[in-house]
């Protein structure tokens, strides 16, 4: 398999925009998205009863995993063959890098997770998951708040 220069420079960029891609917004008790800034939310306060580690799923919904992974196989696949041949190499090699991007992508953006169940000083009990932030769990006994309103909730100190 022969690779000039120009399908070089295509493989370098579509993994640049691969990994480039796979970043996600942190899932911790601290971030926000844009669209969360300056709404109102509900305080409560409360103790955490339990700590249970969980894994939070990587991403399969992306596009950026499967499109890079397509094109680079694609790229790949055009080496091989001739005519027709070369036809079908392109688009099995498209199909198979467009599964792997998809792979990679999910495998990127697994994050370590936290099950955080509270005592709010109300009495009520809530479980809240969230990705660890730094290595820091919460711990049982620990004071915290909880933020947010309905399903979308944060636990913070």
């Amino acid at each position: 398999m022969k690779i000039n220069a120009m399908h070089k420079w295509a493989v370098t960029l579509m993994l640049s925009l691969a990994i480039t891609g796979c970043a996600q917004q942190g899932l911790y008790g601290t971030s926000y998205s844009r669209d969360q800034v300056g709404r109102a939310q509900s305080v409560e306060y409360g103790n955490v009863v339990s700590v249970t580690p969980v894994t939070i799923e990587g991403r399969t919904d992306g596009v950026v995993g499967s499109g890079t992974g397509a094109v680079v196989g694609g790229i790949a696949g055009s080496q091989i063959g001739g005519g027709s041949g070369r036809s079908l190499a392109t688009v099995v090699g498209a199909v198979a890098g467009g599964l792997a991007g998809q792979r990679i992508e999910q495998a990127a953006t697994k994050r370590q997770g936290q099950e955080i169940t509270i005592r709010l000083d109300s009495g009520r009990l809530v479980s809240v998951v969230q990705e660890v932030e730094e290595g820091r769990f919460f711990y049982a006994g620990d004071r915290v708040r909880v933020l947010g309103q309905g399903r979308g909730l944060k636990v913070t100190y």
